[in-house]
């Protein structure tokens, strides 16, 4: 074999390996690439959380999964009838989803199965039918923080158990329930 021949023949193995090496790294590149994407938007942008108890019943059920825009209260708190997902005040790494009804300053009472806010009557079309708890309050809640309550407020612990919750300790807004598809829906 000539010097000629055998330099045309170990060229093309470089060729080859360096074909082959650049396949892999693209590869690599685009696994970590969208790695670090789906990372980012889940941490900044959108969620998804499992409903594994019946506090939200009947606007959400048991099994049912939801979508959450994290970015929701960026820059203006949460709203009066939001449904809420964020860190349980006593152990801030479990997730909880309940629904808004105090906001910072306002004075909350539960008065003949009725929500008061200042001392006016708040409709919540929301709850089911026929729904009797006891009666709670007055109480104000503390600036910065909100009052979170579950539909179905005889099987939900919420902030008449363990207080309020921290706008810090908030995850985002709860938009729309994607599964099982039958019950899609926004909220």
């Amino acid at each position: 074999m000539t010097d000629t021949r055998y330099e045309e023949e170990n060229m093309s193995r470089r060729d080859k390996n360096k074909k082959k090496k650049s396949s892999l790294r693209e590869m690599v590149e685009v696994i970590v690439t969208a790695l670090v994407l789906a990372f980012l938007i889940k941490t900044f942008v959108v969620g998804n959380f499992w409903i594994p108890s019946e506090s939200m019943v009947p606007t959400i059920e048991v099994n049912d999964k939801v979508i959450v825009t994290n970015f929701s209260y960026w820059f203006e708190g949460p709203e009066r009838g939001d449904v809420i997902v964020f860190r349980y005040p006593l152990d801030t790494k479990k997730d909880y989803i309940k629904r808004c009804i105090g906001l910072p300053g306002e004075t909350i009472e539960f008065q003949d199965s009725k929500l008061y806010v200042n001392g006016q009557m708040v409709e919540e079309p929301y709850l089911p039918e026929g729904l009797v708890f006891e009666d709670y309050g007055p109480i104000e809640v503390p600036e910065g923080q909100y009052f979170m309550c579950g539909d179905n407020r005889n099987h939900s612990s919420d902030s008449r158990v363990w207080g309020f919750v921290e706008k810090r300790l908030i995850i985002g807004k709860a938009q729309v329930i994607y599964w099982p598809f039958d019950r899609w829906s926004t909220l």
